[in-house]
Parts: C-alpha cells; structure tokens; sequence
C-alpha cells in the first residue's frame, strides 16, 4: 500500500471563486463541480489538515458589477455577501454527504442558516475535525472576499492562503494571450506589487503582506492538487517574504 505524504501544513485557508461553483459557464451552481471541491476538501481532511474555506459569491451575484448597472454599491456588496452564503450551504452539503462534519459562519447574522462568526467557536470546531465553510464575505460592503479571506486566515491562526485558480500558478503576463509567459514558482510581495501582478485586490494583498501570510496560487482543477499543496510538492506559485 502506498505511503500517504505527512502534511506540511496543520491548519489551511482555502478561498475558492463563485465562479468556480459555476462549472464551465461560472454561472449557477454546478452540481459536479461543488461535489469535485467537496472531494479535494475531504481529501487533505483524511491527512489530518484542519481546513477553513471562504468562498466568493461572482457565480450569483458580484457587487461591483452591480453597482455599474445602477445599484446602490453597498446595497449591490450586500447583496453578493447573501449569493456567498449560498455557495457556503452548497458546499456544506456536498461535503457532509461525503461524511465531513461542516459547519458554515456567517459574518452577516442568519441564525436559521448559519452560526454567526465567532473566531473561537470556528477554532473549536477546526479543532474536533470539522470544516468550516466562512459566509458573507467581512459583514461590510467595500470589501472582497480575497480581504476575507486574508482576515480570516490571520485571525483563526492558519498557516497558509490556498487561493484556487483555473491557472497552475501566477505568470509575468496573461498565459492566454501570450505562449512565452513565465510562471514564477516563487515570488516576493513587494516583487508581485511591483509588477502589478493581480494575486489579490491590494486591501487583501496589504494585510497577507504586512502580518507575513504566505499566499499559494494553484490550479485547483487537476485532481489531488490540493493534497499536493498541503503535502509540500512544489505546486503553483507561492507568495512570500
């Protein structure tokens, strides 16, 4: 039988795209993709990683694009934190059919859907194996979810950002429209600030950099690629000091 990799990392945040509940399309919830997610999850699960996830909310509703066709930007950011709550009850159910303990907190209150967001609670649960899925974004318009992200992480104490992509890392330029496009394994903040490079909006950005959050950028879409992360193989790009 063969040996199953120690994990390098204890405790992960994952930030996954609304888009990428959405299937191909982006758009909607794809039944298959959340069911190929929740696999990944319960995956590095089984290796002993206790797992966080914050999830956007692109694939229903995006605030920003909103207020461009002519809501109200806080009412329009409000909006896309209720669409990441449905992704977060999506995600829970595809994961508790595989037999993974969830839990969903929210940071906009909605005591009949989801515990409240209280960090020592989400760390008890990380602690006795559950996953816990991070809904609503911050609780307050303005903000992406990558700041999310960035917050939550640094508050329950996790190791690593894991932000999954559709790319197998981040690249000088855009490796659609350029075929000699270098990938970096390895990359500084203040280098990726520097070439403009769009790892994370810049408040999400700022906050990774200034409290020394390692970011790793991979392509969650190849199967046991989150397993080769939390095990230490050299996948995607990683952001450091």
């Amino acid at each position: 039988m063969k040996k199953i990799a120690q994990p390098r990392y204890r405790r992960i945040l994952l930030k996954l795209s609304g888009e990428a509940l959405g299937g191909e399309t982006g758009v909607g919830i794809c039944a298959e993709a959340v069911q190929g997610m929740a696999g990944q999850v319960a995956e590095v699960r089984e290796v002993g990683v206790e797992v966080v996830v914050v999830v956007g909310g692109g694939n229903i509703f995006r605030g920003l694009s909103g207020s461009e066709r002519g809501i109200e930007r806080a009412t329009g950011d409000y909006m896309g934190m209720l669409a990441t709550i449905i992704n977060a009850l999506a995600l829970q159910d595809a994961l508790e059919k595989l037999g993974v303990p969830t839990r969903v907190q929210s940071a906009i209150a909605m005591a009949e859907v989801a515990e409240s967001f209280i960090r020592r609670r989400a760390v008890r649960h990380l602690e006795k194996g559950r996953v816990v899925i991070f809904g609503g974004g911050t609780g307050n318009p303005y903000f992406s979810t990558d700041t999310a992200a960035a917050l939550r992480a640094n508050e329950i104490g996790a190791e690593v950002i894991l932000k999954a992509t559709k790319v197998d890392g981040i690249y000088d330029s855009d490796p659609k429209k350029n075929a000699k496009a270098k990938r970096f394994a390895q990359i500084t903040y203040l280098d990726a600030l520097q070439r403009q490079l769009k790892v994370m909006d810049s408040t999400a950005f700022s906050l990774c950099m200034d409290n020394k959050m390692p970011i790793i950028v991979f392509d969650f879409f190849r199967a046991h690629n989150l397993r080769r992360v939390v095990t230490g193989e050299k996948v995607g790009t990683l952001v450091t000091g």
